[in-house]
């Protein structure tokens, strides 16, 4: 079972923790990583790109002139796409880009991403992030004790609770906090380091073996399920 340290925020050794084999002994896999990364990117566009059609384009309805008898091309209305200034055929409308993303796969995606992370060394553990006041320039001396270079992820077990924390990391470029139950395999990727509260952990950690533990026994009776099937007999056997 892996171990990985638990540090307090001066960067000093207070303890181990045991992570669960199930999460962070688990196959990444980098196609599942993209799909879930590609599908919060999309949930976040605005879909509001947007072009007038021939019904909302100035103009007037009236006929320009006679079908017949002008030696011109026929023509029904000023608004036409044909002509300059008017309405735009087949452009964007307002519209959502979010679609549907079964759970079970997001769960794994976040496997993959805390076990990707564990395996280059780019996680840590903090037992709290007891921040006394709501200062950005203390905060951030106590990150620098932690010797980490690059962008960070900081995951607590609950901003509201916490509020010297999200009033003290909020103006420091590169840096990013979320809640436990709120992160996502794309933050995971995203930042260089991710450091977690240790209650934080435990609690994502909890959820996710269960939920691989439930998917390991929905999968053994669909295995039983499945038995070889009889040889087939030749035709000239059974005329035989």
């Amino acid at each position: 079972m892996p171990v990985v340290d638990v540090v307090n925020l001066n960067g000093d050794k207070v303890g181990q923790l045991e992570l669960a084999d199930a999460v962070f002994g688990a196959e990444i896999n980098r196609h599942l990583l993209h799909e879930a990364s590609r599908w919060y990117l999309n949930g976040l566009r605005s879909g509001t790109a947007k072009t007038k059609d021939k019904s909302e384009v100035s103009g007037a309805g009236r006929k320009l002139w006679r079908q017949k008898g002008t030696g011109r091309a026929r023509v029904g209305s000023i608004r036409s796409p044909l002509w300059r200034h008017g309405g735009t055929v087949h452009g964007p409308q307002p519209r959502s880009y979010d679609y549907a993303f079964p759970k079970k796969k997001l769960l794994g995606a976040l496997r993959s991403a805390l076990a990707s992370k564990f395996a280059d060394g780019q996680l840590m553990v903090v037992n709290s992030f007891e921040v006394k006041e709501p200062k950005t320039k203390l905060f951030r001396e106590s990150l620098d004790k932690l010797k980490l270079e690059g962008t960070m992820l900081l995951v607590d077990i609950s901003t509201a609770e916490n509020k010297n924390l999200a009033l003290s990391s909020r103006n420091i470029d590169g840096l990013e906090l979320v809640k436990a139950n709120e992160v996502h395999p794309y933050h995971l990727m995203r930042y260089t380091h991710v450091v977690f509260a240790q209650p934080a952990l435990e609690k994502l950690q909890d959820s996710l073996k269960k939920s691989a533990t439930r998917r390991q026994h929905e999968a053994e009776p669909a295995q039983e399920k499945v038995k070889e099937k009889p040889a087939r007999r030749s035709r000239k056997a059974e005329v035989a």
